[in-house]
């Protein structure tokens, strides 16, 4: 009688189930709280090109002292004043005719510019959102400009003779990269210390990930 071997089956063992790991959800970053001091004494309406489909953007716009447009055009006025004075010696005392030319196109740039400045400086704005400053500027060759909180090294506050006067100053952001170092001009002196210290505080939480 013949006896036939069963081998038993290869038995698979069981697999063991691995814990799921849990998803940590990010806390969602908030803008910086902006000062109220940021919008006293400003423009209240930015002035925005015909196509500005590409520069909207969800969040507050602030703006720039109109007080700035006095200022500069009082700076472009003593210039023209200078350019017309030197032409008329060279021209009159001096017999350099030649000189009329490049005192002409230096007076017309002038004139331009003090024509264009109120619309140049409505559109001039800045916008704090969650990790980044946005500064935008210009109407025909528009210009806007994204800061991270975490790259900056120094935030500076700069204002002459004539701005002293006027009550603005100049807030500049100095990061690692040149080429994304803003200047904002036209700021109200209070608003100019409200933004330096709000921008330095949250760049001191970007930098330590707080």
């Amino acid at each position: 009688m013949m006896m036939t071997n069963f081998q038993d089956p290869q038995v698979t063992p069981p697999i063991e189930e691995v814990p799921a790991t849990p998803v940590v959800e990010t806390p969602a970053v908030e803008a910086p709280q902006a000062s109220e001091v940021l919008d006293e004494g400003t423009y209240t309406e930015l002035r925005e090109p015909k196509a500005s489909a590409a520069l909207a953007l969800d969040g507050t716009w602030h703006q720039i002292s109109p007080r700035y447009v006095t200022s500069q055009m009082l700076q472009n006025a003593a210039i023209l004043v200078i350019v017309i004075a030197a032409a008329i010696v060279g021209g009159l005392v001096l017999k350099f005719t030649w000189v009329y030319i490049p005192a002409g196109v230096i007076a017309l740039v002038t004139i331009l510019t003090m024509i264009i400045l109120p619309r140049q400086a409505r559109a001039i704005g800045y916008q704090l959102r969650a990790d980044d400053i946005v500064f935008r500027k210009g109407i025909l060759w528009q210009r806007m400009i994204s800061v991270p909180y975490g790259r900056m090294q120094l935030v500076d506050i700069t204002h002459g003779p004539l701005d002293r006067a006027f009550g603005i100053a100049k807030l500049k952001m100095v990061t690692a990269a040149a080429t994304t170092g803003v200047e904002i001009p036209g700021l109200t002196q209070v608003a100019a210390e409200a933004l330096r210290d709000t921008l330095i505080e949250v760049a001191e939480t970007r930098r330590t990930g707080l």
